[in-house]
Formats: C-alpha cells, sequence, structure tokens
C-alpha cells in the first residue's frame, strides 16, 4: 500500500516501511549547492560545530545563477565557494560555463532511482525524474546536510497524476505540466509528492519528465517523481552505472488524491500573470504582445527544447521588436545543438546566445524586464518581478510557443508560422 516517496523515504531511513506524516531522519546520497545559497549553508555548518563536510564526495557545488558573475557581490560569493572547495577537498565542483545545477547534476552521473536528493534550490524536485526522492531545502537545512549528511523530513502525502492521451505536433511536456498546474493550483499539492503515471508520461522522454518533475514546485509540491523505465536506464547509462535501486508504487498505495487528465487534442498551454495556475490556451492570447522571449532553464533548457524552437525559427527572422535570448542548460548541451547547427541558425534568426546559465529565469543576471515590458519564457516561474521589474508581466510556454511568439511580436501557436 505504498507510495514511492513512502518506499524510498524508508530505506533511507533505516526502517521497513513508513507512511504518511511520520517523521524520518534520512540519509542524504547527494547535495547539490549553488552560488546564491551556497554561503549561508557554509555559515551555518559552522555555527553547528562541523569545521568540515561529512563527505565531500556526496557534496556537489555548482556555479549557475549569476554567472559568470555580474556584480563585485556576486564575483565575491564565487570566491568564497572556491575557497570552500579547496579547503573541504570537494572534487565535485562545476565552475561558470558548466550550466544549470539541476541539469549538470544528472548529466554528470549523481542522480541514480531510489535515492535521496537534497538541494538548497527549490527545484531540486526536477531530479524526480529519475526515480529519486529529490527535495529543496533552506540554507540552514543544507547547513545541517552538510555537517551530518541527514535530514528531517516528513513523509508527504501523495497525489497520483495519470496523464493519458497522445500529444499533437508542438505540444509538449510544458503544456502538459502548465494544464497540470491549472488543475492542481498553485498550493494544492503543498508539502506533497506529485507522482506522475500514465501513458502520455511513458511516451515522454527523459528530459519531458524532467520538465513536469521541476515544476511540482510550483503547486507547493515537496517533490515531483516518476517511477523508473528502459527510457529511464538508457538515459543514465550514458552518463554512470548499475545497480540501480528502482521504486515502483504499490497497485493499492494510498493516494490523499488522483488527478485523472486527458491531453487528447489539448492545444498549447500559456500561465499568464501572475500566477503559474492563471493557465489558458494559446489561442486566447493572440493579441499579447510581447518585448521579449527567453528559450532556457532547467524547465526547458535541454536539447530537445532547443530543437523545438528551431523547428519553429530555422529560416526566419525574429521580430524586430522582440529580444530573444537562448540560454542552453549546460556545456554538453550547447555543444550538441552548436554541432547540429541549431546555434547558428539562433544566430541568424536574431537570437542572442548566452553561455549555459540559470540567465533570465530567476531575475539576476542578463535579459532581465524593464516596467512595462512583456516576456515570454520557457523557465517555471512568472509571479511578479520575477524577471525583473515588478511592473513587467511574465508568461510562461513551451519553446516552440515562445520560438513562435519571437517571430510574430505577439503570443502565438506555432502552427501559425509554419
Amino acid at each position: 500500500m505504498s507510495t514511492i516517496s513512502e518506499k524510498t523515504l524508508a530505506h533511507a531511513s533505516g526502517q521497513e516501511t513508513t507512511k504518511t506524516g511520520d517523521f524520518v531522519k534520512a540519509k542524504v546520497d547527494v547535495a547539490l549547492n549553488h552560488d546564491v545559497t551556497s554561503v549561508l549553508a557554509f555559515e551555518a555548518m559552522r555555527e553547528m560545530g562541523s569545521n568540515r563536510v561529512w563527505d565531500p564526495d556526496k557534496v556537489v557545488m555548482i556555479l549557475d545563477h549569476v554567472a559568470p558573475p555580474s556584480s563585485v557581490n556576486s564575483a565575491r560569493v564565487h570566491n568564497v565557494i572556491r575557497d570552500f572547495v579547496r579547503e573541504q577537498g570537494i572534487m565535485n565542483f562545476f565552475d561558470v560555463n558548466s550550466g544549470v545545477c539541476h541539469q549538470v547534476l544528472p548529466e554528470h552521473g549523481f542522480v541514480k532511482p531510489g535515492m535521496v536528493v537534497i538541494g538548497a534550490d527549490s527545484h531540486t524536485c526536477t531530479h524526480g525524474a529519475f526515480g529519486a526522492f529529490a527535495s529543496g531545502v533552506g540554507s540552514t537545512d543544507m547547513g545541517a546536510v552538510l555537517a551530518r549528511g541527514k535530514t528531517w523530513l516528513r513523509v508527504p502525502e501523495t497525489i497520483k497524476v495519470d496523464v493519458n492521451g497522445k500529444l499533437d505536433r508542438h505540444v509538449h511536456a510544458k503544456d502538459v505540466i502548465l494544464a497540470i498546474a491549472k488543475e492542481i493550483g498553485v498550493s494544492g499539492a503543498t508539502y506533497m509528492a506529485l507522482e506522475y503515471h500514465g501513458e502520455t508520461v511513458s511516451d515522454l522522454s527523459v528530459a519531458g519528465r524532467m520538465t513536469l518533475c521541476n515544476m511540482a514546485i510550483e503547486m507547493g509540491g515537496k517533490t515531483g517523481i516518476c517511477e523508473p523505465d528502459d527510457k529511464t536506464i538508457k538515459w543514465l547509462d550514458h552518463c554512470t552505472g548499475g545497480p540501480y535501486n528502482k521504486v515502483y508504487a504499490d497497485e493499492d498505495a494510498n493516494y490523499k488524491r488522483v488527478l485523472n487528465l486527458d491531453v487528447t487534442g489539448m492545444e498549447p498551454q500559456v500561465a499568464c500573470p501572475h500566477n503559474v495556475d492563471n493557465v489558458k490556451p494559446v489561442s486566447e492570447l493572440s493579441k499579447v504582445k510581447i518585448n521579449q522571449a527567453f528559450i532556457g532553464s532547467c524547465t526547458n533548457g535541454r536539447l530537445e527544447d532547443l530543437r523545438q524552437a528551431h523547428e519553429v525559427l530555422k529560416d526566419k527572422t525574429v521580430h524586430p521588436d522582440v529580444r530573444v535570448l537562448a540560454v542552453p542548460a549546460s556545456k554538453a548541451i550547447f555543444k550538441a545543438a552548436i554541432k547540429e547547427g541549431i546555434i547558428e541558425d539562433f544566430i541568424d534568426a536574431g537570437v542572442t546566445v548566452s553561455n549555459p546559465s540559470c540567465a533570465a529565469c530567476f531575475g539576476g543576471h542578463i535579459g532581465l524586464l524593464g516596467p512595462g515590458e512583456k516576456g515570454i519564457a520557457t523557465s517555471n516561474r512568472n509571479f511578479r518581478g520575477r524577471q525583473g521589474s515588478p511592473e513587467a508581466e511574465v508568461y510562461l510556454s513551451s519553446a516552440a510557443v515562445a520560438a513562435a511568439s519571437a517571430l510574430t511580436g505577439y503570443i502565438s501557436h506555432p502552427e501559425v508560422v509554419q
């Protein structure tokens, strides 16, 4: 009668079983840190009386949010992290230009099914796409993880999200998760796990499943998770190796709620300002004029996203009133996109291509919106002030819709330009 989360946390806490609401002290398999939250975590670790991390081989440090630094303070923070990495003997360090932490972590083989992955970033839930229990914590909790290698967790209730139906052309994983967010709401899954099931999820690539899990937090979720299958193992075998502790939900698992979603005939979806659950079909937004399109982030900066945008943009020129920014999620993705000719075609179309980083997503670096401007982005959040001015508006979409909108100057269905 157990969910994936209940089974995984039982194993991590040395128990035979756990149930919803139990508090457990779980062993952490991977501790993920990045430049915005790391220094506070280091300070918390030391305030707890520890001068050394519990296991330097299980700590991963990635500079991605403001990379390269755009201010003197950011540069100072990066140097504090570099000093800490040297002091602690942490070999798993990825400096600027490596990419977004949630892409770099699995690409380098740090995530496997059945693991407990804790990161000082809310979108750590992305790694549930590989069958891990992955969750974000604050810097103080991360300080405790660095010191002890364990963390307190309450075993979450689980919402089963059963998605079925075939996706139409130009409808992608981002559209699926936006449709789910509309149904559940921005707080409808607070401290719950979202378990994704159904034929649509099985048909998605691993990259698409990462998009689903990534945005579990946008509904308040503690984690998002998919059961590992042959696609998962094939993906992992390219960057790591078994054995894999594959965890599956029992057929009679006890769920807080079951959401059944049929995506047959669904058109592309767009989240409108200023909440992720304010979702409308793209056809209702054709009069919304945009100033910027951002293609990237830990949600949709992967190779398949760049390919979706490329399919729309190739041999065309972006609208003269629109700034377009494309940011691959990792160095490996950047190189693959160059090899496929995607980057050259982007540049020819008028797109600004930047180094792998979080970029415009959280408004801490390049690509910010000014007062009164409207932007469409493939990232995960659109609350007021997220990507620049609090007087700007952000719409969220797939890469295909963002690319089409970049061509027309208005939020557009890709079929309009093809």
